[in-house]
């Protein structure tokens, strides 16, 4: 099994769906789990309807906006797939009359069930992108196998409990090969409720799902030929790296190359699962 992780600007339009299937075509024999973050800037507008949720604000205009360009997308990528039309909509019917509700007396908690649901809506355009290109493949809810403690926007992983929980995940897909497509920066806790895991939490993902699963490798796909030893928009003069160690990365993670977050890099360190940054 190996883990692809595929961030919000690789998937930020029909056409950034159709390329992940072009980039699984390279791999026709491999078993894939595929991490999707939310669709572009999906993130930063869900994050404008839980301001205006609190605030007792009216967003339904923001929410109308989401659901369109999300079945646009989902009409380009898989056009006349009546079954996750209709799917999508239900999570924004879903997410609309939690909305039509009264804010909790906890922001984050509230945070956390609005903001995850980027990462359905994308996973189940891609999901049906795939099946529509001849990429078989089962949709999974993260959120019904990581499981967190409650401190939501930054939830602490339960890693025994999860571990236990995706044990018989593999078994339970059909085909061979398996793939596996699933969401970046979700989890659940104690009492269901969704919880998500913080910043660079879908690269995070990556690096639980391959974990739990004892997976062959990690393969971060993003707009950057890799990782350099510093973040190439602040220092002129940075270098593309072939290889690192675990510890050199988390190390020059602090000195300004944003690529991978340490929090993504210690789970792979403890299996001595390779990580590979791809364009």
């Amino acid at each position: 099994m190996k883990v692809f992780k595929f961030g919000g600007a690789s998937v930020k339009d029909a056409a950034g769906v159709r390329n992940v299937a072009n980039v699984l075509r390279h791999f026709p024999n491999d078993d894939l789990l595929i991490v999707v973050s939310a669709m572009g800037k999906t993130t930063n507008a869900l994050e404008e309807v839980v301001w205006g949720f609190c605030d007792g604000v009216p967003v339904a205009e923001k929410m109308e906006a989401l659901r369109k360009s999300h079945l646009t997308v989902l009409a380009e990528a898989a056009p006349n797939d009546v079954a996750a039309a209709a799917e999508l909509v239900l999570h924004f019917d879903r997410l609309n009359t939690f909305l039509k509700g009264k804010p909790s007396e906890s922001v984050d908690r509230d945070y956390d069930q609005i903001v995850s649901q980027g990462e359905i809506w994308s996973t189940l355009i891609v999901s049906a992108h795939l099946k529509h290109a001849g990429l078989s493949n089962a949709w999974v809810d993260a959120r019904t196998i990581v499981r967190t403690d409650d401190t939501y926007r930054s939830a602490r992983v339960d890693w025994d409990l999860s571990e236990r929980r995706a044990g018989g995940l593999l078994n339970e897909v059909p085909g061979s090969p398996k793939r596996i497509v699933t969401q970046g920066f979700i989890g659940f806790n104690a009492e269901g409720d969704t919880t998500t895991l913080g910043r660079e939490g879908s690269d995070f993902s990556a690096a639980i799902f391959a974990y739990l699963l004892d997976a062959e490798s990690v393969t971060i796909w993003k707009d950057v030929p890799g990782m350099f030893n510093a973040d190439p928009k602040r220092f002129p003069d940075t270098k593309l790296l072939s290889h690192i160690s675990y510890k050199e990365a988390i190390e020059l993670s602090y000195f300004g190359a944003s690529v991978i977050h340490p929090r993504t890099l210690q789970p792979l360190q403890r299996k001595s699962i390779p990580l590979y940054v791809r364009s």
